[in-house]
């Protein structure tokens, strides 16, 4: 099985390690590399001028007739080809090469005869400096690269855990949370002390924006609600002057206009405190297939209504008569018929034969005020219908039938 990261560990933490690793691991062999030449050449060097020094003092006894000393001799077997070749041709040089076994440091040069004179020094104790100098560096390395990859990989998610708090809030914020802050502990004021870094200035400018953002919408929900408000006072007296109009064709459409002016204006205070976030439910137990069919005939325009299975469900029962009746009634305003509201356990469907929602509706959800295609109404039904959702703990979901026709599908918790 794979193992699971924590959901701060993303790629950016991924990547780093591995960039921290791979840089470790080159600069360890890089230094290694350079400390291994080194100390090679320079213990290889000593190790030849000692040869080559015992090579003149055995050629000065060679050519003095003396007895040559231990390790010194003319020709002798355990030779290197190509050294000896190389001092039979006259010149002098060194070889490291085993002998008995043991790393041993030759040294040759021309005799009379056409022969060689060899010295052998013991090359154990520098070939076991430079295998110990070798571990050292391997060792050394490998702790250097773990204490680098710990510290950076800890300097890493704490910035990464940092982004991933940023995120985090700005997706509670695009959902609707607009008191969510990040409160990044180095988002203070820029001082030449200590300037915030980059990730504060980001959690810094987010929660800057959603203040703002927080303000401005504020601002909206109470002009809302003060138009709203104001409204209600001359529109309940123009409602009673046109009760007074006589009889007549223009009369029915001023009662008409007043109508929907009354019922826009009870729309607009409804949104105006869903929008504030108090709104609080009367839960009862109901039956949802009877509690459709009363919306579905509340509604009007002879919706059929098929019960396949029916349930119940702890909720607000005029909250969701609201919800149920404003989707018929989008149905009918927007769609074609037959409109069908069907029950199906906790989930209720209502669709209609039109041509279906728009795109932008689909994507986004139901946006205020905004009608497509030159239809009838102020675009507020279907945003009521959510928002009274969401008050109740239900899922409202939008989409069109592959067959055509829009379907609007609402999803309850079960009792």
């Amino acid at each position: 099985m794979r193992p699971t990261l924590p959901q701060w560990s993303g790629t950016l933490a991924a990547k780093a390690a591995a960039f921290i690793t791979v840089m470790c691991c080159a600069l360890a062999a890089l230094l290694g590399v350079l400390v291994h030449v080194q100390v090679t050449n320079q213990t290889v060097s000593q190790a030849r001028d000692q040869a080559l020094q015992r090579l003149t003092q055995a050629t000065e006894r060679y050519e003095a007739g003396d007895t040559l000393r231990r390790g010194a001799g003319v020709d002798p077997p355990e030779l290197p080809g190509e050294l000896r070749d190389l001092a039979v041709a006259g010149d002098r040089g060194t070889m490291v090469a085993d002998r008995a076994g043991r790393p041993t440091m030759w040294a040759a040069g021309p005799v009379d005869g056409g022969r060689a004179l060899a010295v052998a020094v013991d090359y154990s104790q520098q070939s076991r400096t430079i295998e110990g100098l070798d571990r050292a560096i391997v060792w050394s390395s490998g702790l250097a690269i773990g204490a680098t990859l710990l510290v950076g990989a800890f300097a890493v998610t704490r910035v990464t855990r940092r982004l991933h708090t940023t995120a985090l809030v700005a997706r509670r914020i695009s959902a609707g949370d607009l008191d969510a802050r990040v409160n990044d502990p180095g988002a203070g004021p820029r001082t030449e002390a200590g300037p915030r870094d980059e990730v504060a200035a980001v959690a810094a400018a987010l929660d800057s924006m959603a203040a703002s953002l927080q303000g401005k919408l504020l601002a909206e929900q109470r002009f809302t609600a003060d138009v709203a408000h104001e409204l209600r006072t001359p529109l309940t007296g123009l409602h009673a002057a046109a009760e007074l109009l006589p009889p007549g064709r223009p009369t029915e459409l001023v009662r008409d206009r007043v109508a929907a002016l009354r019922t826009l204006t009870e729309d607009l205070l409804e949104i105006s405190r869903l929008d504030t976030g108090r709104e609080r439910v009367e839960l009862d137990t109901e039956q949802l297939g009877p509690l459709a069919e009363r919306a579905a005939r509340a509604a009007g325009h002879g919706t059929k209504v098929r019960v396949v299975r029916d349930v119940s469900v702890e909720t607000d029962r005029r909250r969701l008569e609201r919800v149920l009746g404003n989707l018929v009634a989008n149905a009918h305003n927007h769609g074609r018929g037959p409109v069908v509201l069907t029950v199906d356990g906790p989930v209720v469907t209502v669709r209609d034969h039109g041509d279906g929602f728009p795109e932008y509706l689909v994507a986004h959800g139901p946006q205020r005020f905004r009608t497509e295609g030159g239809t009838r109404g102020h675009g507020l039904g279907l945003t009521i219908a959510r928002g009274q959702a969401e008050v109740l703990g239900a899922r409202l979901e939008f989409a069109n039938a592959p067959e055509g026709g829009a379907v609007a599908t609402l999803r309850l918790a079960a009792e």
